[in-house]
């Protein structure tokens, strides 16, 4: 990725998230992995994420727009409206429609009273060419201002216009980050993937890391009606996967009611 356009993108996702930043904050410290805390019971939550992919013969965006309704103080439930893209890779420009979904998160400890928080993760896509069933156990501990996270996920996807192609994935990812003052958090991410054609022939591994960067305007350590977080990350391959994105920048902003 050339730094001048690196530097372009990260700009663009500050821009958008300073603008959005009218709100109270809650903390949400990572993109890439789910944390075990819950909302508290009654709580809605609009959620977008932006996520810019460089590639060597050009770029994506992807486009998710999320809705989470704390059903109780540890279950949550989320609509996905819809996941959608543009791309302009090797002079081709293409926007598509991808799916749409939903996801249910069940948190059975807490990471700061517990001796680990954990959490279970179920998510349902689908779409024109894509159905796909993911499940994640989520561990997660708080040390008084830093926070680690482990999510280790499975995903069955059918694939292509008769979901002909199945195609098993194994993932893992993991984070750190430290609270610096009520407002603003820096850490690292990192994830890592595999796919497993037919759940039979694995690929090759491709890898992620990065830092994070979230912002929060309260100091509350559980959302309310009004509060808003921004969370950006930015993840460079530190595999050499040719036809997988060379880097990633994501920004997720949230807004609770």
């Amino acid at each position: 990725m050339k730094p001048s356009a690196y530097i372009r993108s990260v700009i663009l996702l500050l821009a958008i998230a300073f603008i959005a930043s009218s709100a109270h904050a809650y903390n949400r410290r990572y993109v890439y992995s789910y944390e075990s805390g819950g909302m508290p019971q009654g709580l809605f939550e609009f959620e977008p994420w932006a996520t810019y992919e460089q590639y060597s013969n050009g770029f994506a965006w992807e486009f998710r727009n999320e809705l989470e309704y704390a059903v109780t103080d540890s279950f949550i439930v989320s609509a996905y409206i819809s996941d959608w893209s543009y791309s302009n890779l090797g002079g081709v420009k293409e926007t598509t429609w991808k799916t749409a979904g939903f996801e249910t998160l069940y948190t059975m400890s807490d990471p700061t009273v517990d001796w680990i928080g954990s959490a279970i993760y179920n998510e349902v896509l689908i779409g024109p060419e894509k159905f796909a069933i993911e499940t994640k156990l989520i561990l997660h501990k708080n040390f008084g201002p830093l926070s680690v996270v482990y999510n280790g996920i499975v995903e069955a996807e059918w694939e292509g216009p008769d979901y002909a192609q199945r195609v098993g994935v194994l993932g893992n990812t993991l984070g750190a980050s430290y609270q610096f003052n009520p407002k603003f958090f820096i850490g690292l991410e990192g994830t890592h993937e595999v796919e497993l054609a037919n759940w039979s022939q694995g690929g090759q591994h491709v890898a992620y890391a990065g830092p994070n960067i979230s912002y929060r305007t309260s100091g509350m350590n559980q959302p309310g009606k009004g509060s808003f977080f921004a969370t950006l990350a930015a993840l460079v391959q530190v595999t050499n996967v040719q036809d997988q994105p060379d880097s990633q920048i994501r920004l997720i902003v949230g807004y609770f009611f």
